[in-house]
């Protein structure tokens, strides 16, 4: 085994995705992989180029305090590109743009309301343009009734938009008869008066995800205790159960991501059930975020110092994940720190 290996630069976070492919074995005493930044290798490459091509289109609006936001993150996740508040004017130049990127911006979602007071006739100018141009475009409205949306408003302590001086209903009714013919356009219109936004979520992907279940993305980060939980880990996995290859005096130079590191730590009593079970775990888990709406999930696996079996078991776990369908990336936080 070489004595030296170059190391990478102390507390940088070396960050690379997977696919759904273990590592192939390093000859012994190689350096591992130098991650400068992440490398984009998924388990979902899209192959060939895209062609050129008028985005579609999805308009939301609706009552204030129905959801509007809810369902545009929806969409966002679902991989949509959207504008919030965008002047309905613009409109027609934003869908030329995405027609102009390539494949980049193959859906576009613009959330629209009623606070510009040339609202209405920007909008139907605008939507006239697209007709013509043979755009492909949805109107989604989102409704709720007036004692929901009252105590939504009172929930949150704020005015509604077009209350001004009077009272919440005052500005809800003139809301309503702004959009009024705005609804009658809608091709889908959704009453969220007694839905929670798990189920708001939930109806959107119906109508948007297609056959395809909801994305889940997950980041498998390994880190070292002395330096601290990660702030953003949901799961946090503690891999000092293992024997430390740090006392092993021929491994000591080399991180989890040299394969006689990894092969130490894996070949070690319990490692290899521990991946076994973990991952049926994670898989569990991974169905119950998409159910209940949830687009990411940051996984923590722990050791000492983050650097050898934090590391190893962290590359393991995330080509399980890429190998179920997760799209994965792999963080080692504080790897090179010492």
């Amino acid at each position: 085994m070489t004595e030296h290996q170059a190391q990478p630069t102390a507390g940088r976070e070396q960050a690379h995705r997977t696919t759904g492919e273990e590592p192939g074995p390093q000859a012994a005493g190689s350096a591992p992989r130098q991650d400068d930044g992440a490398q984009v290798s998924t388990g979902k490459e899209t192959a060939g180029a895209h062609e050129a091509a008028i985005p579609e289109l999805v308009i939301i609006s609706g009552m204030s305090g129905a959801g509007r936001s809810t369902a545009a993150k929806c969409l966002e996740d679902l991989g949509w590109f959207v504008v919030d508040n965008l002047p309905p004017a613009l409109i027609p130049t934003m869908v030329e743009l995405g027609a102009r990127s390539q494949g980049n911006v193959a859906r576009i979602a613009v959330v629209v309301d009623v606070r510009g007071r040339r609202f209405f006739d920007n909008l139907r100018e605008s939507l006239a343009d697209l007709d013509a141009r043979g755009v492909t475009r949805r109107i989604v409205f989102l409704e709720s009734s007036d004692e929901a949306l009252v105590r939504r408003f009172e929930s949150v302590r704020r005015p509604h938009p077009l209350q001004g001086d009077g009272r919440i209903v005052d500005g809800i009714a003139a809301e309503r008869e702004l959009l009024r013919e705005l609804r009658g356009d809608a091709d889908l219109v959704i009453d969220t008066s007694s839905l929670n936004v798990h189920e708001l979520r939930a109806k959107m992907d119906a109508q948007f995800a297609g056959d395809e279940e909801p994305e889940l993305r997950a980041t498998v980060m390994s880190f070292g205790f002395k330096y601290g939980l990660p702030v953003d880990a949901d799961l946090v996995v503690d891999m000092r159960f293992l024997p430390n290859p740090h006392w092993v005096p021929e491994l000591r130079p080399f991180t989890g991501l040299n394969e006689e590191v990894s092969s130490y730590v894996l070949n070690q009593p319990g490692a290899k059930e521990f991946l076994d079970r973990y991952t049926e775990l994670l898989q569990m888990i991974a169905a119950g975020y998409r159910r209940e709406g949830k687009r990411y999930v940051t996984v923590a696996v722990g050791c000492t110092g983050g650097k050898h079996r934090s590391v190893a078991m962290s590359e393991k776990l995330a080509a399980r994940l890429a190998a179920e369908g997760v799209e994965t990336v792999v963080v080692h936080r504080d790897m090179g720190r010492e």
